[in-house]
């Protein structure tokens, strides 16, 4: 499966992730992982807001060969369809060239740390 794991930390958190996947790695593990990583639950909820988890949703059953065949589909104003597909290919989360829009993933798991 082909998740990406979303995190509420600072860069210290980010460090420990990226210093314990090196020493799985000098052990000889695999390490095939992808993290995204946010400062603020806020940061992180806008991202992620209940219409564009609705685009993720569609976009992990169907390709889209554009914003306005996706914003037609889901029934949804091309404008705002456009700043929520401008959104999630900045964090990384969708991907956007000449063959259309699709979600990278199939899976998405957010952990919110408590320190």
């Amino acid at each position: 499966m082909n998740e990406v794991k979303l995190h509420v930390g600072d860069i210290n958190d980010m460090g420990k992730r990226f210093i314990d996947a090196w020493k799985r790695l000098e052990n000889g593990q695999k390490v095939e992982e992808r993290h995204l990583s946010f400062f603020s639950l806020d940061a992180m909820m806008t991202t992620l807001s209940p219409k564009r988890l609705e685009i993720l949703k569609h976009l992990h059953r169907h390709q889209e060969k554009n914003v306005a065949t996706l914003a037609r589909v889901l029934n949804r104003d091309y404008k705002r369809v456009h700043t929520d597909v401008e959104a999630l290919a900045a964090a990384g989360l969708i991907e956007r060239d000449a063959q259309g829009i699709r979600t990278l993933y199939d899976s998405v798991q957010a952990t919110v740390s408590l320190n």
